[in-house]
């Protein structure tokens, strides 16, 4: 069903009974051509610019539970390009150009808005931190603004001015940088994929590879085995235990990252803002719930959840930033799975074993990163080459010590 104006009016006026599913909830097949392991924001993407970009329509998406399941429905929602090295930038900017016709391109409503996002700096140092990204951005065609207090105080007055341990001295702007729904992105994607012939398999869990003459020929999973030409990994956190499957073993560990939702409030935060005196970002829902988010809760786990001292170091966080947020009762909390890399920096690549292909590595940025990660993996996996926006990203980097550490964050990353 194409959704427009009209398309809802006739469904009102029949009493909303045509409306048909999003997407087919597919049968998996004896073979395909590519089968993408994991059927969240990066697996969707991947098939469904498969499909509509180089004509690959036998292609079959698995995932172990149901579609939203995994991070894509467990993260805080923003998007944003403010990156500093010269790998990563290009490719987030490419993410933000395709996050701005996405709606367009699926004709879903993903409820991009780009209200801004803004990282404040409370010190001389820090403030020359953010005008060297800053003008990074600006050299690569990325919007990037610089704000003093004064600017601040007139955007968000709410915040902790006059009495705050770490005064604020002003922020680094990215208007074009905000929020998406991260449901309808998964939903978007599969609808799309489905529409274009792609197979979306729902419980079916993957629990080994099979191998041919030195190459990958299929995989088994809890409905059977499923033969492809090629596979392609996109499982976050758990990339690190299906590789093991296959005798791999990759510069990977898993992390769990909380996130948190206050009780609904009257609009206050028009945009994103990060605190840069501590590990703290915000943002409001169109449900008027305020999202927010911190750091790792430090010890690697599988658990979609995380422990009490990482949300008390997320609330003092922002009760530095916003006083007033000690009034506002927290109404739940859950848990992403990361994929955190040694360096900060993403993985897209073929392995050591033909036909088999990574896209991981995520850390912060998988969400952000959706619609360029399927894009670049999609180029990858028809062309076995990779996408100029991704180049930087090959796994044989921390071989060769071309690592991009934009934010190493691994388990010890002063090791790096």
């Amino acid at each position: 069903m194409h959704y427009s104006i009209f398309s809802l009016a006739r469904a009102a006026l029949g009493g909303h009974r045509a409306w048909t599913p999003a997407w087919r909830d597919a049968q998996p097949k004896p073979e395909y051509d590519v089968v993408i392991v994991g059927g969240g924001g990066h697996g969707l993407a991947s098939a469904y610019y498969l499909a509509k970009e180089h004509g690959l329509a036998n292609v079959a998406v698995l995932e172990k539970s149901w579609i939203g399941s995994g991070n894509v429905g467990r993260n805080t929602t923003i998007i944003r390009s403010n990156y500093l090295l010269p790998g990563n930038i290009a490719f987030y900017e490419r993410s933000m150009r395709l996050w701005e016709k996405l709606e367009r391109d699926l004709n879903y409503n993903a409820m991009v808005s780009q209200r801004g996002v803004l990282n404040l700096y409370h010190s001389d140092a820090q403030r020359d931190a953010y005008a060297r990204r800053g003008n990074a951005m600006r050299l690569c065609g990325v919007d990037a603004e610089l704000l003093d207090a004064r600017q601040i105080r007139k955007m968000l007055p709410f915040l902790n001015f006059d009495n705050a341990r770490f005064p604020i001295q002003g922020g680094l702007l990215q208007r074009r940088g905000g929020t998406v729904r991260h449901d309808a992105v998964a939903w978007g994607y599969a609808r799309g994929a489905s529409d274009r012939g792609v197979d979306i398999v729902q419980n079916c869990e993957v629990l080994g590879f099979a191998f041919e003459k030195g190459r990958v020929a299929g995989v088994e999973t809890t409905r059977g085995p499923i033969r492809a030409k090629k596979i392609g990994l996109a499982v976050a956190g758990n990339t690190s235990r299906l590789a093991a499957l296959a005798g791999l073993r990759l510069p990977i560990e898993s992390h769990v990252l909380q996130a948190f939702v206050s009780e609904a409030l009257k609009p206050l935060i028009p945009n994103v803002v990060t605190f840069g005196a501590g590990h703290f970002y915000v943002s409001q829902s169109d449900k008027g719930g305020l999202v927010f988010g911190g750091d790792l809760d430090g010890y690697r786990s599988y658990a979609q959840r995380g422990n009490l001292p990482a949300v008390k170091d997320v609330c003092e966080g922002g009760m530095a930033l916003m006083p007033m947020l000690g009034r506002v009762r927290l109404l739940r909390s859950w848990g992403g799975i990361m994929d955190m890399s040694m360096d900060g920096s993403p993985i897209i690549d073929t392995m050591n074993i033909p036909g088999l292909y990574l896209n991981a590595g995520w850390c912060y940025g998988g969400f952000k990163a959706t619609p360029a990660s399927g894009w670049c993996f999609a180029h990858l996996i028809a062309r076995d080459e990779p996408h100029p926006a991704a180049a930087s990203f090959r796994l044989d980097r921390f071989a060769r010590g071309a690592i991009l550490d934009e934010k190493g964050q691994g388990a010890q990353p002063n090791l790096h």
